[in-house]
């Protein structure tokens, strides 16, 4: 990666590393994990993630108010956000749930996700101002150090439970002693960035909202996620129940992410040369191809699969490199101290990881699938989880298709 002052874009991509680990991950294995632990259904564990998300409609965009309101005191508010979100997660796969574990799953993941939103918030906010200051394209090149971050953070936290299984008897434990580590050092990193950016105060979320291209990147960034929020809600199950094959989901998922992380920096150099919507749309179509062939597999097919996890991946590094960087573009330009933009965003993000559980998960449910190794499912309930992995991704990757070749907007990442 090239740029100037690498050792402080590297702190960028340190502190996505963190945020991403409380993201995906958290719905790739906190749904599995109190299914198998503590036996809570699918259709309440749905219930509860969906429930977080509507506190979020609220939630998020005040929360890209009070980031704003703390911009002079940004560094400490971050701080605060980096101790909860550390001993939240503690709580989450690391203590025993006090009293009915579906309650205790609610109140610790709500503040895993307040945290993570609060950060995030600061975090993109601060590093438009950051872009600007970088000679030359500067939204893409902090992209690319702070997606190939998020990504990298996303293998380990993707696959530590898996790994840390295999050599102690509570990984998961072991995980969130990690993430609180991984915590403090991402804070010392970042610790001279939370600077006062020269900016305009904010402008508010009307001036977002109000904004055609801003509202259209939006609604793309929500149908855009989704194929990623279903692919991540359904993985575990999809390879136990639907491949057959219980044991090598972590491998698989270390081949799916790491290959979007491979692939990150690489869209963000072709995005350079050809444009950022063009390369995007292509990126986009080869996830269709890619989730299409998940649909025609079945017991054993282990290989295959993992094809399919090398294209899908490569495809979710541009999603989560080049749309970003269009809509931190677009807030440099219309609303400077992009903190309201950003709270938006959030929003927009989460929301889809939570549509997508409390749809699917008791949608499986109610056809008879159960979750764990040896479940014995019915014909139909397998079907119907290959339909969910394979086929929702694609129709939803279609209208993004059409949505983002329909925006008209200039190149913006400069």
């Amino acid at each position: 990666m090239s740029g100037p002052a690498p050792e402080r874009l590297a702190a960028y991509g340190l502190f996505a590393a963190l945020l991403a680990s409380a993201g995906l991950p958290i719905y790739i294995h906190a749904p599995k994990f109190y299914v198998d632990e503590y036996g809570v259904s699918l259709t309440a564990l749905g219930a509860a993630l969906f429930g977080l998300r509507l506190l979020d409609v609220i939630q998020d965009p005040l929360l890209g108010r009070l980031s704003e309101r703390l911009r002079n005191h940004r560094g400490l508010a971050v701080t605060i956000g980096c101790l909860v979100i550390a001993v939240a997660m503690v709580g989450l796969f690391a203590i025993e749930p006090h009293f009915t574990p579906v309650i205790w799953f609610t109140i610790t993941l709500t503040l895993v996700f307040s945290s993570f939103s609060f950060l995030t918030i600061c975090f993109y906010a601060q590093g438009v101002a950051k872009a600007d200051a970088i000679p030359g394209k500067g939204h893409l090149r902090l992209a690319r150090w702070r997606e190939t971050g998020a990504l990298l953070g996303v293998c380990v936290a993707a696959v530590a439970p898996v790994v840390l299984g295999a050599v102690m008897d509570a990984p998961f434990a072991g995980f969130a002693v990690g993430f609180a580590v991984l915590s403090g050092a991402a804070v010392v990193a970042m610790r001279r960035e939370w600077v006062r950016a020269d900016v305009p105060d904010g402008t508010g979320f009307g001036t977002v909202l109000g904004d055609s291209v801003a509202r259209r990147l939006l609604l793309i960034a929500l149908l855009n996620a989704a194929p990623v929020a279903v692919s991540s809600t359904l993985f575990l199950f999809y390879v136990e129940s639907a491949l057959d094959a219980p044991g090598f989901e972590g491998p698989l998922l270390l081949v799916f992410f790491l290959s979007a992380a491979a692939a990150a920096p690489i869209w963000g150099m072709i995005a350079e040369r050809f444009g950022v919507r063009h390369v995007l749309l292509g990126a986009m179509v080869l996830a269709i191809g890619a989730f299409g062939g998940a649909f025609f597999l079945g017991s054993g097919d282990l290989w295959p699969f993992a094809l399919i996890c090398v294209g899908s991946g490569a495809a979710m590094g541009a999603d989560l490199t080049l749309l970003p960087a269009l809509f931190a573009a677009r807030m440099a330009t219309i609303s400077p101290s992009a903190a309201e933009g950003f709270g938006l965003w959030s929003f927009v993000s989460k929301f889809t990881l939570a549509l997508a559980a409390v749809i699917l998960l008791p949608a499986l449910e109610l056809a008879g699938f159960a979750g764990g190794a040896g479940s014995e499912n019915p014909e139909e309930a397998i079907d119907l989880l290959k339909l969910m992995y394979a086929g929702v991704p694609c129709v939803l990757k279609l209208v993004a298709i059409y949505l983002l070749w329909r925006t008209p907007m200039k190149e913006e990442t400069s």
